[in-house]
C-alpha cells in the first residue's frame, strides 16, 4: 500500500511525528496559497465569503466531536487558551480542588496549578505503571473536588484513557469533566457527548493536519453561561458588526469566547483539512493509525534490545508508539534516526513515534528497517 496522494514528502522522510507537528495534505496547503493570492490582490473585498468558511468550518468540527449544535464550538487559539478559558471561568472558591494526572503536557497542567493563588489544589495521579489509570484519578477525588481533567491520550507514552467511564464517574458525584483531546482527535473517532464530557479542547496542528495558531474550544451549551468572561472585544459581541451600538451583551453561544479578529488564514487551512479526513471517514482514519501503530509496536516488541513503554492493550493504544533502548541512551538514538530521515520526538523517557493514516505499508516497512540499523548500531 503506497501513502496517500495528498502527502508528497521529501525523497527519504518518514514522518512519524504526528504528536508534535504534522505536515499538511495539499489541499490545505493549496487553499493557504489561494488565500494568500486572494488577500494580495484583493486584500477583504471577499470578506463575506470568509465567513462562510469559518461557519463551515464550525460545522465540521461539530461533527468531528459530535457537539449538540455548532454553537457549543469556538475557535481558539491553541489548547492553552481553552484550557485557561476553563481553568478561570468557574469561579472557584479558597479549599476546592482539581483532579489531573503527573503525566499531563503543561498545557493541560499550568492552568490548573495557577489556581494556587485562589486557594485551589491541584491534585496529579501517577498513571504510568499503574493498574488502573482511571481508578488512580478516582482515588484523589474527594468532596472539594470540582473538576476532573484529563488528557484522552497521553501525549509521552500514549496511554488512551477511559474517557466514558471516566465521564460516568463525573456524572454520578457531580463533577465537571475537562478533556484535552489534542492526542486523540485526527487520530481516533471521538464523541464528546457520549463520554459525558463538558470542555473539550484541541489544536489543530497534530493529528488534524492543519498548521498551528487555530484551535477547537467545545463548551456543553448548558455551561456557556457559567463560565466567566476574562477577554473581551468585537468579535465575541451578541450585535457583532454593530460597530456603533455602545450597548452590549456578549454572544450567546460560544462565540463569546472569541473576544477579537479570527485567525482567517487557519480557519482556511483547519477547513481543508478536516475535508479530507471526513472523505477518508474517522472510523478509517482509527482504523489505518491503529494498523501502523501496532505494525511499528509490533517490529518493538519483537527485538531484545529495546523495551516498548507504550501501552500493549489494545483498549489502551491510539496512534503513539515510545521505545527505549537498551544499550545506549535515547537521546543519540533520536539524533540518528533524525538524521536518517525518520522524523520523531524524544518524550515519555523514550523515543516517541507517532505515524498518520496515510502512510502506506512501505512507509513502516522502511521505518522498521531503519530503526532497526539504528539499534544494531547501537549494540
Amino acid at each position: 500500500m503506497q501513502r496517500h496522494p495528498e502527502f508528497a514528502q521529501a525523497a527519504g522522510l518518514i514522518y512519524l511525528n504526528h504528536a508534535a507537528v504534522a505536515p499538511w495534505p495539499q489541499r490545505t496547503r493549496a487553499a493557504v496559497e489561494r488565500f494568500a493570492v486572494e488577500n494580495h490582490l484583493h486584500g477583504a473585498r471577499h470578506y463575506r465569503d470568509w465567513m462562510e468558511v469559518e461557519e463551515r468550518l464550525r460545522e465540521r468540527l461539530r461533527r468531528l466531536v459530535n457537539a449538540a449544535d455548532s454553537g457549543e464550538i469556538a475557535l481558539l487559539k491553541n489548547t492553552s487558551e481553552g484550557l485557561s478559558v476553563v481553568a478561570h471561568g468557574l469561579g472557584w472558591r479558597p479549599g476546592e480542588s482539581v483532579v489531573s494526572a503527573r503525566e499531563e503536557f503543561p498545557s493541560n497542567r499550568v492552568p490548573w496549578q495557577s489556581l494556587q493563588r485562589l486557594g485551589v489544589e491541584t491534585r496529579l495521579a501517577t498513571l504510568d505503571g499503574a493498574a488502573d489509570p482511571e481508578q488512580a484519578l478516582f482515588d484523589l477525588v474527594d468532596d472539594s473536588t470540582r473538576l476532573l481533567a484529563v488528557s484522552a491520550v497521553q501525549y509521552g507514552r500514549g496511554l488512551r484513557m477511559d474517557l466514558a467511564r471516566i465521564g460516568r464517574f463525573c456524572r454520578e458525584r457531580g463533577l465537571l469533566f475537562c478533556v484535552d483531546a489534542i492526542q486523540q482527535l485526527g487520530a481516533l473517532p471521538f464523541d464528546a457527548r457520549a463520554i459525558g464530557a463538558d470542555f473539550v479542547v484541541a489544536d489543530g496542528h497534530k493529528w488534524l493536519l492543519a498548521p498551528e495558531g487555530l484551535a477547537l474550544f467545545y463548551c456543553r451549551g448548558e455551561l456557556l453561561e457559567r463560565l466567566q468572561l476574562h477577554q473581551y472585544g468585537w468579535n465575541m459581541l451578541a450585535a457583532r458588526g454593530d460597530y456603533e451600538r455602545l450597548d452590549w451583551q456578549p454572544a450567546g453561544d460560544a462565540r463569546r469566547f472569541e473576544c477579537g479578529s479570527p485567525n482567517m488564514l487557519g480557519i482556511h487551512a483547519l477547513d481543508a483539512s478536516l475535508s479530507l479526513l471526513e472523505e477518508v471517514g474517522m472510523t478509517t482514519v482509527g482504523e489505518r493509525v491503529s494498523a501502523n501503530a501496532d505494525r511499528l509496536a509490533g517490529a518493538l516488541r519483537a527485538r531484545d534490545d529495546c523495551t516498548l513503554l507504550s501501552p500493549q492493550e489494545p483498549r489502551r493504544r491510539a496512534g503513539i508508539v515510545c521505545f527505549r533502548p537498551r544499550h545506549a541512551a535515547p537521546e543519540p538514538l533520536h539524533r540518528r534516526l533524525q538524521e536518517a530521515g525518520v522524523i520523531c520526538a524524544l518524550r515519555g523517557g523514550g523515543i516517541r513515534l507517532s505515524p498518520h493514516f496515510y502512510h502506506g505499508s512501505d512507509d513502516i516497512a522502511a521505518a522498521i528497517e531503519v530503526i532497526g540499523g539504528v539499534l544494531d548500531a547501537a549494540r
